[in-house]
């Protein structure tokens, strides 16, 4: 039988990085035939129409044969209804593949999706390579995920036994748990010694012999991201998180996400202004999207973690598509009414 294919599995909060790494290693496969799974978290495809417009292969019909989108945000919870499907579909072009990169959403468990590759139907012919965990450095030390580091460890070092984190912290430390890389991206935006703070909060979160990595706008060698040679799904009792000792887990049902259309914009500071003040109003955690500059004939592409908004041009609009204004919203208890007024006013 044929060696199996190698999956890997590219996992991480909400903004840290994934998709900029992921088009970054299409930009530069070396060769390689990979497949690519986007897991989104939203209404409109935002990742997946990035990484098809990386212009890696020479007919649009290749790309979107070889970016497969699932819709539902959570692979973590319908792996058997929508991925394993997916699969099956790729596994079927296994001699046409050198290798299967999965983009999880920010808020999927990686230990479920990976336990899924233990199925019978999937482990003859596909294995778990490696789980690569990409990490915003500037919205851990902004105490995004872990509160105030030194706190942290301070409470920690006083009683081990203190419950001090969210679900969504939870969650993030179970996307550590399960790595085989660490990836910590943003590191321009901190100084030195907030850098080795978090680098040291890190470690301890992380299996021994688990490595990390600066990386800048997703610029890293394959030979990095791809042949760890794991068979994660052989080994997952190792990688145990906050949700490996429950039968069933439930995603925390307040957060939601938002899809919002908007006329074109004069220019984009006067819509971050309005983002800024939604950000500070509600617990908003993620946006992404993109926009539409008036009299510019390139389509904007548009990203928010937290008050840190990131905004770039990437490509022509086309004549086949609407020059809209779309952005998707992600957060906690999201009121529609609410965002469309203050963006509209």
């Amino acid at each position: 039988m044929s060696t199996k294919i190698p999956v890997t599995v590219i996992t991480g909060f909400l903004g840290s990085g994934k998709t900029t790494l992921i088009r970054h290693l299409l930009q530069n496969n070396q060769g390689r035939k990979i497949a690519v799974v986007v897991n989104e978290f939203g209404e409109i495809g935002i990742d997946g129409e990035l990484l098809r417009s990386c212009q890696v292969c020479d007919e649009e019909n290749e790309v979107v044969s070889n970016i497969i989108e699932l819709n539902n945000g959570c692979l973590c919870c319908t792996v058997q209804e929508e991925f394993f499907p997916t699969m099956q579909e790729l596994l079927k072009r296994r001699d046409s593949i050198d290798c299967i990169v999965i983009e999880t959403s920010g808020l999927a468990l990686p230990q479920p999706l990976v336990q899924a590759f233990r199925w019978q139907e999937i482990r003859t012919i596909a294995t778990v390579d490696g789980v690569i965990t990409v990490v915003d450095c500037a919205a851990v030390a902004a105490g995004t995920f872990a509160s105030d580091i030194n706190a942290v460890q301070a409470q920690r070092q006083a009683d081990p036994n203190l419950e001090h984190e969210t679900p969504l912290e939870e969650l993030f430390e179970d996307q550590l748990a399960c790595a085989d890389l660490v990836l910590l991206t943003k590191v321009d935006l901190v100084d030195a010694e907030t850098r080795e703070k978090v680098e040291t909060w890190l470690q301890q979160e992380l299996r021994p012999g688990v490595k990390i990595i600066p990386c800048h706008s997703g610029e890293i060698a394959p030979e990095i991201l791809l042949g760890f040679n794991a068979a994660v799904e052989e080994n997952l009792e190792q990688r145990s998180g906050h949700h490996d000792l429950e039968e069933e887990h439930d995603h925390d049902d307040d957060i939601n996400s938002l899809y919002i259309t908007l006329p074109p914009q004069s220019e984009i500071q006067a819509l971050v202004y309005k983002l800024e003040t939604l950000v500070q109003e509600q617990e908003i955690y993620r946006i992404k999207g993109f926009v539409n500059i008036a009299n510019k004939p390139m389509r904007m592409v548009f990203q928010g973690v937290g008050n840190r908004f990131d905004y770039f041009f990437d490509r022509p609009w086309q004549t086949t598509e609407s020059r809209e204004t779309q952005l998707v919203f992600i957060g906690k208890d999201l009121d529609s009414q609410i965002i469309n007024q203050s963006l509209l006013s």
